[in-house]
């Protein structure tokens, strides 16, 4: 697929779109979030990783869903004409803890779009910049980066290593997708639409939501005390059905290994 630089400098027009939300922060969504991420539900005294994830949930009209199930591009985000989006990588700065309650603002501008043409085709690259605050001041801080690609050849299943990777086995089953896909308001149909999946889009199973990962990576990271910053990125897809393995990789770095080996998702993080 061949795009014009028109049809780039349209998308491009999207750098600077703005949205504001407001919500009181309450128990209860947060309670939710820390039971799909199977996280401690006490969250009035321990908030489990990546809390503000909990809040400013999508609000898609049905009539703005598209096929995928994502809400329909061309508002906030550009309207990017590859079948494909991702969550691929975010980088988190967390300046204070929010507290449940009392409102917060989040603001999130388009900070940047991008087009290159590699050997999988075209890939469209979309940088979001979201800001939390409270009470007058800023709490958290997260630069998400979304990629848009061109359908491809459908993906194989891993093939299972003889030795297992080294690591902390996890292996999320249906009702775990389906409880991270409601608690995050996510209608991305590959966590819990088996056949679109694989006939629509081409992958050999249900796909583990890269959030959901990130979670728990966070999570992995925090028992050694609190994050004041956690980056992570995206790799390779995980599927249902196959155990994945959390390790440390070093003292500032956590990883999701497949069972065929592969680095899934790789995050870096700080301490205050």
């Amino acid at each position: 697929m061949e795009f014009t630089p028109s049809e780039i400098a349209t998308w491009r027009a999207a750098i600077g779109n703005l949205e504001e939300r407001r919500e009181v922060l309450g128990a209860e969504p947060l309670r939710r979030f820390a039971l799909a991420i199977g996280a401690d539900a006490r969250v009035e005294d321990r908030p489990p990783a990546l809390a503000h994830w909990a809040f400013f949930l999508p609000e898609p009209d049905d009539r703005t869903i598209g096929l995928d199930g994502h809400p329909r591009r061309g508002t906030f985000l550009p309207d990017v004409p590859l079948a494909r989006r991702m969550f691929a990588a975010s980088a988190m700065e967390f300046m204070a803890p929010l507290v449940l309650g009392r409102e917060a603002t989040m603001e999130s501008r388009v900070a940047d779009v991008s087009h290159k043409r590699g050997r999988s085709g075209d890939l469209v690259f979309v940088e979001v910049h979201r800001t939390i605050r409270q009470d007058g001041e800023v709490r958290v801080r997260e630069r998400q980066s979304y990629v848009y690609r061109e359908d491809g050849a459908p993906t194989p299943m891993p093939e299972p290593l003889a030795n297992p990777p080294e690591g902390e086995p996890w292996t999320p089953d249906e009702v775990n997708l389906f409880r991270f896909s409601a608690a995050t308001f996510n209608g991305h149909r590959i966590h819990y639409d088996a056949p679109y999946a694989r006939e629509v889009e081409g992958y050999p199973a249900l796909v583990v939501h890269g959030p959901f990962t990130a979670a728990r990576l966070a999570a992995r990271a925090m028992r050694g005390g609190p994050l004041a910053t956690f980056a992570f990125k995206a790799m390779s897809p995980l599927f249902l059905g196959q155990t994945i393995y959390l390790r440390d990789d070093d003292d500032n770095a956590v990883e999701a290994v497949r069972c065929d080996g592969a680095i899934a998702m790789r995050a870096e993080f700080t301490r205050p």
